[in-house]
């Protein structure tokens, strides 16, 4: 069986707001499937994507910002099956407040998949040197990819962003069925 990527969205907006993503990796042989998430802190947020996300060792959880701070907080629980995670623009902090980074990152020591992060270098919602920090304490294999100039959205990277996650998955380490 195939890995399948679930993704969510951002805070501010809908599923559907994911279409590029999803329509790109699937381009690139990746199967994924966008999902609509209530906007509620991100920690109620996980019974509704347990209710759409399948906890299998096919699946790949992630998303942009929002979406994936609920992401990751699925892949930090104890019995997390999933393959990977992608983190597209990870909100570490609110703009202004990077001294709340370590609140949402105090889960990821029990991230156990392989991670990957893509963020722009000039992301108000995460400080790069705090992200990179961040990145270090990640319980399993991760990388982070930054674009210098670039904020909170990847839209202009769009292509490279969606290759990087294809290579990504293909790689040892990604979980998959045999």
């Amino acid at each position: 069986m195939a890995l399948h990527c679930y993704l969510g969205h951002g805070a501010s907006v809908t599923a559907a707001s994911m279409t590029p993503f999803v329509e790109g990796l699937r381009a690139r042989g990746v199967l994924a499937t966008a999902i609509e998430l209530p906007k509620r802190k991100a920690e109620e947020a996980i019974p509704a994507f347990h209710k759409v996300v399948p906890r299998s060792p096919e699946t790949v959880v992630g998303g942009h910002s929002y979406g994936g701070r609920v992401a990751s907080l699925a892949a930090a629980e104890p019995d997390a099956p999933y393959a990977a995670l992608v983190l597209f623009s990870y909100p570490l902090h609110a703009p202004g407040s990077p001294d709340k980074a370590a609140i949402r990152t105090a889960h990821f020591p029990s991230i156990r998949c392989p991670v990957l992060l893509l963020s722009g270098e000039s992301d108000p919602f995460a400080k790069i040197d705090l992200l990179r920090q961040a990145v270090a304490t990640l319980g399993g294999r991760a990388e982070l990819v930054t674009y210098p100039r670039l904020g909170h959205g990847l839209i202009p990277v769009l292509d490279d962003v969606l290759d990087r996650v294809a290579a990504f998955l293909a790689t040892p380490g990604v979980r998959r069925a045999g």
